[in-house]
């Protein structure tokens, strides 16, 4: 008879809010001063639904209530939690990670916990970041390591793989920069040997340190998530689940640059709202200490009856 190993179900949340023009996802800071995302075990005799055991999990580590969530993705690779926790030598850790939206709690810590904070998620990944410009470390660092992981593939074919990857994921040689490629991203830099996690599960030195790491392979399920986020606010109006009430246009602009990573053109931004009929007017002016008050707007709720898929279409970063 063969021998089956017991598999356990942990949960995990990647709660993401933006603040003050910076999004945000709630980490669990440990003793040892390494970050993770709110997560615990899936309990099948207590908890009803994987759903039911996450948001059970997150109250209690964080104080935080869910409002938006959606399920990312089932993670299972083998060892991706050793040797950080004892478990079972037969023991398979199946982790289920889920997205969670909220527009509560960044600036004033509501809901947080003792050992909770937010934090920037560019602080774990910041060559995401292109708002101000292309990320110095990008050529400076990642892109002489890639070309160096790629000449020392064993055969011309891994070489022309990992060159094709290159080019894919961080936009060279003519190909633009796709700003939902976040895990395959980070998946290069760690099996490039460029980041802290590969170092961790390989027992030796990485050869560059980019970002601030993340227990066991949280900093993928939040590269997970925030992929899943980019792509979907083009085609859904989630970016609002994280909108006050109200909002002017330029607080709606700034925080869809925020999560997308670069930043839009006034003028067609507005347009573009427009058109999709995602806004109405309040009639309501934002206090402003100079220049003219901006209008105070807020989100067609009627829109997701009018059409199947009404999200901010935007083109390609380039």
């Amino acid at each position: 008879m063969t021998n089956q190993s017991a598999i356990s179900i942990g949960l995990s949340a990647a709660i993401v809010s933006v603040e003050n023009g910076q999004p945000c996802a709630l980490v669990v800071t440990h003793v040892d001063g390494e970050d993770s995302l709110p997560f615990g075990p899936f309990d099948p005799g207590s908890q009803r639904t994987l759903e039911q055991g996450l948001r059970k999990w997150v109250e209690e580590q964080t104080h935080f209530d869910l409002g938006y969530t959606e399920q990312l993705y089932t993670f299972g690779d083998h060892g991706r939690h050793l040797p950080a926790i004892a478990v079972g030598n037969d023991t398979r850790l199946v982790s289920v990670g889920y997205l969670a939206l909220t527009r509560q709690g960044v600036e004033d810590g509501t809901g947080a916990a003792r050992d909770t904070r937010w934090r920037g998620w560019y602080h774990y990944f910041p060559w995401e970041d292109w708002r101000q410009a292309r990320p110095g470390m990008i050529d400076a660092v990642i892109l002489p390591r890639l070309k160096l992981f790629a000449k020392a593939a064993p055969d011309a074919k891994t070489a022309d793989q990992r060159r094709d990857r290159i080019r894919l994921c961080f936009g060279t040689d003519g190909v633009s920069w796709d700003d939902e490629k976040v895990l395959e991203r980070y998946e290069l830099l760690y099996e490039a040997g460029l980041i802290q996690e590969f170092a961790r599960d390989n027992g030796n030195a990485a050869e560059e340190d980019l970002g601030a790491g993340m227990m066991f392979d949280h900093r993928r399920i939040l590269a997970t998530a925030i992929a899943r986020l980019r792509g979907k606010m083009k085609y859904r109006p989630v970016v609002f689940e994280l909108m006050a009430p109200s909002f002017t246009l330029l607080e709606l602009q700034r925080t869809v640059e925020a999560l997308l990573g670069f930043r839009l053109h006034k003028q067609n931004f507005r347009r573009l709202v427009a058109e999709q009929g995602l806004v109405e007017g309040t009639g309501k002016f934002a206090a402003s200490v100079r220049g003219r008050p901006a209008e105070l707007f807020r989100f067609r709720r009627e829109v997701l009856r009018e059409r199947p898929a009404p999200g901010l279409r935007l083109g390609a970063r380039r």
